[in-house]
């Protein structure tokens, strides 16, 4: 697995420092340049202070855009140079408690959006962020500034916004319209098309009904949705009927994300109970993309190894799990699919995971 997190000697700052990492020559502000290296680190010149990284890749390290918090002796790689899943996890709060959650909510908040903002201006030309939580939007008017900060700063940054989609009102008209709608995709969990069944999965009464508003508030306001969906026992039955409901009355979503349980947090704790074992059984699965296929919604298979889906609806999967939390299993080395492979979550459970894996 690959380690957002690195040792550092202690470094005397009193604010939360972003700077990018630079291993030969000079990018400009901002950046960290290498004045020395050893068999097991890196000292960087950050404005006329030393700065000790302890590695033995200190290559791995070179244009990363890292945080460095008081007091701590670790540094956050916010934006890994050449990578395509950088996340900013901008809080812990959450507001429900999904079984599969794979980031247990928590009771504190720590705002780091000035720092956030100031790795963004930082970040590769063109680069997606991921912006996750808990749940962001908790802290709406500080995400929209952050948003709009970003745009007018670096109007080449994507953004893909994951939310529970249960803080929007109409007051947000104005907010949402002023974003480049074009650079902002909103990843939003619907798990059923029963609200009962939506509900109870997100622990949260009522939820499915303000989600269904807000979905429809999101699209007024010319904004894209990524409709995301986690395929467990609870709900894979009804994949069709979601599929049903969401081309019916939400035909403004852009696609449909099928993800694959992580077996982390939540998902680890119930993984007995709620894991969906799609390499035996894909028939629901396959009805829910069939139906989203003929009646136009984009759909994508995420966090599904080649090797548990059909032939037919291979297809359909991404390469989706991100790199830093991705591995492959002794028989993937001879599978001819390797490179185009999700893989496995690091944590998965090979004893109690696929009933049926191996090479293609």
């Amino acid at each position: 697995m690959i380690p957002l997190r690195v040792k550092i000697d202690p470094f005397p700052i009193s604010e939360p420092l972003v700077v990018r990492l630079q291993n030969n020559g000079s990018l400009g502000e901002g950046t960290a340049n290498a004045i020395l290296r050893g068999p097991d680190f890196v000292e960087y010149d950050v404005c006329g202070m030393s700065l000790t990284v302890r590695t033995t890749e200190p290559d791995s390290l070179d244009g990363d855009v890292v945080m460095i918090l008081p007091g701590q002796r670790s540094l956050h790689r916010l934006i890994r140079n050449g990578s395509s899943h950088n996340t900013f996890l901008v809080t812990e709060q959450c507001d429900q408690k999904c079984v599969m959650c794979s980031q247990p909510p928590k009771k504190h908040h720590v705002d780091l959006f000035e720092p956030f903002f100031e790795a963004a201006l930082l970040a590769p030309f063109n680069a997606t962020i991921g912006i996750s939580g808990g749940e962001p939007t908790l802290h709406k008017s500080r995400l929209f500034e952050f948003l709009l900060r970003v745009q007018a700063g670096r109007p080449d940054i994507e953004f893909h916004i994951l939310t529970n989609g249960q803080h929007f009102d109409e007051d947000d008209a104005s907010a949402l319209q002023s974003l480049d709608r074009t650079r902002v995709l909103w990843g939003v969990p619907c798990y059923s098309a029963s609200p009962e069944i939506h509900d109870d999965i997100v622990a949260k009464r009522g939820a499915f009904e303000v989600l269904e508003r807000n979905l429809a508030l999101l699209g007024r306001n010319g904004h894209r949705i990524e409709l995301r969906t986690v395929v467990l026992n609870s709900n894979a039955s009804g994949l069709a009927d979601l599929s049903l409901y969401a081309t019916t009355h939400h035909p403004h979503i852009a696609f449909w994300a099928i993800m694959q349980l992580e077996p982390i947090g939540y998902g680890r704790q119930n993984w007995g109970r709620e894991f969906f074992d799609s390499s035996r059984i894909f028939d629901p699965i396959a009805a829910g993309i069939d139906i989203a296929s003929i009646r136009g919604l984009e759909t994508v298979l995420y966090n599904f190894p080649l090797c548990t889906v059909p032939e037919q609806y291979r297809r359909f999967c991404a390469n989706s799990i991100s790199d830093w939390k991705q591995k492959y299993l002794p028989t993937c080395g001879v599978c001819s699919a390797i490179n185009r492979c999700t893989g496995f979550f690091e944590w998965y459970p090979e004893g109690r995971g696929f009933s049926s894996v191996g090479a293609l």
